[in-house]
């Protein structure tokens, strides 16, 4: 008796001091996703002329070599190693994106009549006070074509990652966040469009900024000199092939969610959650002039370049925020109507 009270013990002991040296530990939770999440998720339909179509993460990443100023700082990286790297590392096409190889334009990704992509989206789970949870809907591009300024070409980028959130009180749905370039738009739960009740979206051809309603939308430009377009096209629905996590604010950290669909579930076992704590960029660092066709034109107090450099990753987007907006500021305006 006394010897299993002592093994007891121990294993106790030996349980809170790992838990202790390990954050990410404390941190897991391996739940599934609500079923009033999916319930209430996106449903987005990408423009009908799109020709930059949704990525599996860890297929965009088989065709990077991490840089650093331009050189490389290791041979080769995967979902199991990113997280490794810096944040100062661009992962790097190891091909010439002038040539958009099958892998930039994917589109084997686009989805097929039931709204299914085999690029499995991302979506993460974060709970705070007051009841609240966060539920964040990421969608993966390899490749964003940035747009045209008089039939000049500019901000294309390799990788893109854009999101939407829906915020649910106590299991009901409030507020929905969309991004959209350097900034993006929020709207209350029931002004939204809805599809079979699930708000509708729409995903700009190219830049992959997320609207409320189809059209013309003009943005950072005076005289509607850049627009996106959006239409009814092919429809999106994420929630049939998804990677799931839990993300703890306190600890900065990411936990698997159960309960995942697709090939995204296959894939959630192997790589874990960790690399989504990358904090460098997930792709290009943005080209000298005149490589790989650059060139850049003095635009108001900036000069706006062919290419930019690739976007940082889900860590980024203000997981923790408490206002809506990604931003997070007393400017967070949730609008009532479209």
């Amino acid at each position: 008796m006394a010897g299993r009270v002592v093994h007891a013990a121990l294993a106790a002991l030996i349980l809170a001091l790992s838990a202790t040296a390990s954050p990410v530990r404390l941190a897991g939770r391996a739940e599934p996703i609500p079923a009033f999440v999916l319930q209430n998720a996106p449903l987005s339909h990408l423009w009908s002329q799109e020709q930059w179509w949704p990525s599996d993460v860890a297929v965009h990443v088989t065709h990077m070599v991490p840089e650093v100023d331009f050189k490389p700082v290791a041979p080769a990286v995967t979902l199991g190693n990113v997280s490794s790297l810096g944040s100062d590392v661009f992962l790097t096409s190891k091909d010439d994106v002038n040539t958009q190889p099958a892998w930039i334009t994917n589109a084997a990704g686009q989805p097929d009549a039931s709204g299914k992509s085999t690029a499995p989206g991302t979506i993460v789970l974060v709970e705070k006070d007051g009841g609240v949870l966060d539920a964040f809907f990421f969608y993966f591009y390899s490749f964003d074509h940035g747009g045209t300024v008089l039939d000049i070409e500019f901000g294309d980028h390799v990788g893109d990652w854009e999101h939407s959130m829906v915020r649910f009180v106590n299991g009901t749905p409030t507020a929905v966040y969309l991004s959209a370039h350097s900034g993006g738009s929020a709207f209350t739960f029931s002004a939204m469009q809805k599809t079979n009740g699930r708000p509708t979206t729409y995903i700009a051809g190219g830049t992959h900024a997320n609207y409320a309603t189809p059209g013309k939308h003009c943005h950072d430009l005076p005289l509607d000199l850049l627009c996106d377009q959006t239409d009814a096209g092919p429809l999106w629905d994420l929630t049939l092939n998804f990677r799931g996590f839990w993300f703890d604010n306190a600890t900065q950290t990411f936990s698997v969610a159960g309960g995942a669909v697709g090939l995204g579930a296959q894939e959630e076992a192997a790589e874990g959650a960790g690399w989504l704590s990358f904090a460098g960029m997930w792709g290009d660092e943005q080209y000298p002039v005149l490589e790989h066709g650059q060139y850049c034109i003095p635009l108001g107090d900036t000069d706006e370049c062919r290419f930019s450099s690739g976007p940082t990753g889900p860590i980024a987007k203000n997981l923790g925020r408490t206002t809506v907006c990604q931003h997070d500021d007393d400017t967070c305006t949730v609008a009532t109507s479209l």
